[in-house]
């Protein structure tokens, strides 16, 4: 299927590894022009080169930010004024007893995993919509709908993303311009990884790790294992295409069955 994507220009935050490069990855095997963040040049290039691998000849380059500082989000935005697709994938998470998570924290949280976007979208929103055309994508969780325990001031950046993702939609009427949130369910992502070796207690494998996950913390999921990131990055490829048209404002959910509201 082809996406219609060729020669787009797609910046996609937190692009060096999990959901954020398999997104990058699917978008610039569709042909669109891409444009990965990560912290160090380093996993930028290691970024670059795996995307390189799977689709040589694709356009793609990087730009080194902390979306802790604010500095360095104002020059990526200097090194990239302008773009056609904007994935906000870029976020952090942890797991944090509620009462030993500090003002700080919450502040980080909600500094990373919120106003990255906001800061991106007061640039290139009001571009798409005087062009009359543009896609913006909050890679959102299904954490945002159901918080979860162990990491509350995660779930709750997750749902302000639902809420900013709304509200700009809201000012799409009559373009072709769609702001839309995907909440993916618990992934196979790196940082998920590493999420499992925190569970996971002194000679209990991942495979067990993994199981008792799903037993305990996410009993509701119809899959009963993790996504894939290129599982997540089909349904993201769709959404910021023009194949998506008549989705705008929504929150679509690739959870696994996780929520099970309808």
């Amino acid at each position: 299927m082809d996406l219609q994507i060729t020669n787009k220009t797609a910046l996609v935050t937190g692009s060096t590894a999990g959901i954020g490069l398999a997104i990058a990855q699917r978008l610039a095997a569709e042909g669109a022009h891409v444009v990965l963040t990560g912290r160090t040049e380093a996993r930028l290039a290691e970024a670059k080169a795996a995307i390189l691998q799977r689709t040589p000849g694709a356009v793609v380059r990087g730009v080194a930010v902390d979306f802790d500082d604010v500095a360095q989000i104002d020059a990526l935005l200097a090194a990239v004024p302008a773009v056609d697709i904007l994935v906000n994938n870029v976020g952090i998470f942890e797991p944090k007893p509620f009462a030993e998570i500090a003002d700080a924290d919450w502040l980080r949280f909600f500094e990373v995993n919120v106003l990255s976007g906001v800061r991106l979208a007061r640039q290139y929103f009001p571009q798409m919509l005087a062009r009359g055309q543009g896609r913006i994508l909050f890679i959102s969780s299904e954490s945002g709908l159901q918080i979860p325990a162990e990491m509350i001031h995660y779930g709750t950046t997750k749902t302000a993303q639902l809420a900013v993702a709304r509200g700009l939609a809201e000012l799409t009427k009559g373009t072709a311009v769609t702001v839309n949130s995907l909440l993916p369910g618990p992934t196979a992502s790196e940082g998920v990884e590493e999420f499992l070796k925190k569970l996971a207690g002194e000679g209990k494998t991942r495979e067990e790790a993994e199981h008792e996950f799903f037993r305990d913390a996410r009993p509701s999921s119809l899959l009963q294992r993790f996504i894939t990131v290129e599982e997540i990055a089909d349904t993201a490829a769709y959404l910021v295409s023009p194949l998506a048209a008549a989705t705008n404002g929504a929150a679509v959910r690739a959870d696994g069955g996780v929520v099970r509201s309808i």
